[in-house]
């Protein structure tokens, strides 16, 4: 029904260069960075499936990121890769549809999982003894539940505000994919409220997360600074920087898109802000949580057969 009031059947993703060494050059980048997410995410799940002693509530939220990561980028950059490449720049009106609810699905259940995965750290330094009882496998597999089920409602309503608008030319949407900022701008009517329904969505969607991210911190951080031992402070403090990282990276930029205003965004702007939450973000998610995670790099050994005189 809301086909029937576009005479658009198509949009043309005008990407990032119309140069086409440019786009060759972008065409490496992203393959590798595409790569590398999916290798690199793909080996932090297969690490927790594998290793007994990652099966716990932090190292499962941990594997449900790294898997919607690797969904997020799927979403985009494999039909981005093929568009640096060709002279067809086009999607269909369907197709444009079904990436943008899939994007808005995986990203609204991310933003809403890392509010999760700051309660897991929440209670596991406020409440340590009574940590195994609360965070049983039944409330995590129940708050990750929810958080997709919260992903999929929240961006229906999104995706049908923004496609019930006519399209009636031009098509060219001046974007790498159908973002809902990028496709209002070629609608054929007042977006107003499509702008108000933004941001109240976006307000909804990524400072009531961030809310509770930042009272869960501030309780942690209550906690950690009456701990005596310099080293026992650390050592705390470690386990949550990685996270804060990470939600800084991805809320930041989508917050800075999805709660402006349409009249004041930027197309090239955008599309820079786009990559660091889609792209960037995923790609370096793995090297953070590795990197300085002894667990993680016990098992990648234990793995590869190097930490065999370790055990």
């Amino acid at each position: 029904m809301i086909k029937k009031l576009n005479s658009v059947s198509e949009f043309i993703l005008l990407g990032f260069s119309r140069d086409s060494q440019i786009n060759a050059i972008l065409f490496n980048i992203f393959l590798f960075l595409y790569l590398s997410t999916l290798v690199g995410n793909g080996l932090i799940v297969t690490l927790i499936h594998l290793d007994s002693r990652l099966h716990t509530p932090m190292y499962f939220f941990l594997s449900v990121l790294s898997m919607l990561d690797m969904s997020y980028v799927t979403t985009t950059v494999p039909q981005m890769l093929v568009h640096l490449i060709c002279q067809k720049k086009t999607i269909s009106y369907v197709g444009c549809v079904a990436q943008m609810y899939m994007f808005l699905v995986l990203g609204i259940t991310e933003g809403w999982l890392f509010s999760v995965m700051a309660y897991d750290r929440y209670v596991a330094i406020c409440y340590p003894l009574r940590y195994n009882v609360i965070m049983t496998s039944w409330l995590c597999r129940a708050m990750v539940f929810f958080c997709g089920l919260w992903g999929i409602s929240c961006s229906l309503v999104y995706t049908v505000f923004t496609m019930r608008l006519p399209y009636c030319g031009p098509n060219e949407i001046n974007h790498f994919f159908c973002e809902v900022p990028a496709v209002l701008k070629l609608a054929c009517a007042d977006t107003s409220l499509n702008d108000q329904v933004d941001f109240i969505l976006g307000f909804i969607l990524l400072l009531v997360p961030l809310s509770f991210i930042l009272a869960s911190y501030v309780c942690i951080f209550a906690t950690i600074l009456k701990i005596r031992s310099a080293q026992g402070r650390l050592k705390a403090f470690s386990t949550c920087a990685s996270h804060i990282t990470v939600v800084t990276m991805f809320c930041g930029p989508a917050m800075f898109m999805y709660m402006n205003p349409g009249a004041n965004a930027s197309p090239e702007r955008d599309k820079k802000l786009a990559l660091f939450y889609n792209v960037i973000s995923a790609f370096l998610n793995p090297i953070i949580y590795s990197l300085r995670n002894k667990d993680v790099k016990r098992a990648f050994l234990k793995l590869t057969g190097s930490g065999k005189a370790s055990d």
